[in-house]
């Protein structure tokens, strides 16, 4: 694989996994749409999926790593650290055009949503379960949800744990389940078991932080949070920030040791 093509398949990829995994959480938190409320399962199985489709569709090119830690990981594993930094800058590139994307298809939901007295306050409003939930993140607006991961209880060491954790399961299946033929990227079938794995992370241990396992996944759309022209928006939680990238990139590390030391 060509630089450019690696470049070209995780902006891509990446940006449809955001499109598609931000359009689900749009989709159930926004007041005005259509699956508001829908739940958690929605947004576990919407994760999955957009896995499952960026993959097929980056697959060709780049391998379809989408994912700062799965680059750090078969970097380790194979000792090639060449195309780390391409594939890191394809991925946060992609994150950010798909959170754009996220905000042009709801364009009018995020407007509705954002100006709404029950949601952000203001004479006659009266208190809702997102406002107690968004209470407890500090520094987080009433739709930052929808680009980035929150935990439900601040305290780092657990939150770090947690994100570690979910990064390590999702790393040795890939590394022992979901690789190509030529091992550089996700194959096929692999697509569908990391899909499938990130559902089951999602439903399983993304009930403490919303389950960033994937640097670019998080902190991409929560620059484009900070910059978008969004009414009302609250903060972006700068001070978490940190924990959805550092937490998977050493779930990441981990899981590339394991891997050698039992599998290689």
């Amino acid at each position: 694989m060509s630089s450019s093509d690696i470049f070209i398949g995780e902006t891509i990829g990446t940006a449809v996994l955001i499109l598609l995994g931000g359009g689900v959480c749009a989709a159930v938190t926004l007041k005005a749409s259509k699956a508001r409320n829908a739940g958690w399962l929605a947004i576990a199985f919407g994760w999955g999926f957009a896995v499952l489709t960026a993959v097929y569709i980056s697959g060709p090119l780049s391998g379809a790593h989408l994912n700062p830690a799965v680059t750090l990981a078969l970097a380790i594993k194979d000792g090639d650290w060449s195309d780390v930094p391409v594939y890191w800058a394809g991925q946060i590139l992609g994150a950010m055009i798909g959170a754009a994307l996220v905000w042009v298809a709801y364009y009018g939901q995020f407007q509705a949503h954002l100006t709404d007295r029950e949601i952000v306050g203001g004479p006659g409003a009266q208190a809702t379960t997102a406002k107690a939930v968004e209470a407890q993140e500090k520094g987080a607006g009433p739709v930052l949800g929808i680009f980035s991961t929150g935990p439900e209880i601040r305290n780092a060491v657990q939150n770090l744990a947690t994100e570690i954790i979910g990064t390590v399961v999702l790393l040795l299946a890939v590394l022992t389940q979901g690789l190509n033929a030529e091992g550089n990227g996700l194959g096929a079938l692999g697509g569908l078991v990391t899909a499938l794995v990130v559902v089951s992370i999602g439903l399983s241990l993304g009930g403490p932080t919303g389950y960033a396992i994937n640097p670019a996944r998080d902190l991409g759309p929560r620059i484009v949070h900070a910059l978008l022209p969004l009414p009302n928006k609250g903060g972006s939680d700068w001070g978490y920030a940190w924990i959805p990238v550092v937490g998977p990139l050493i779930g990441g590390a981990i899981a590339a040791g394991i891997y050698n030391v039992a599998f290689a």
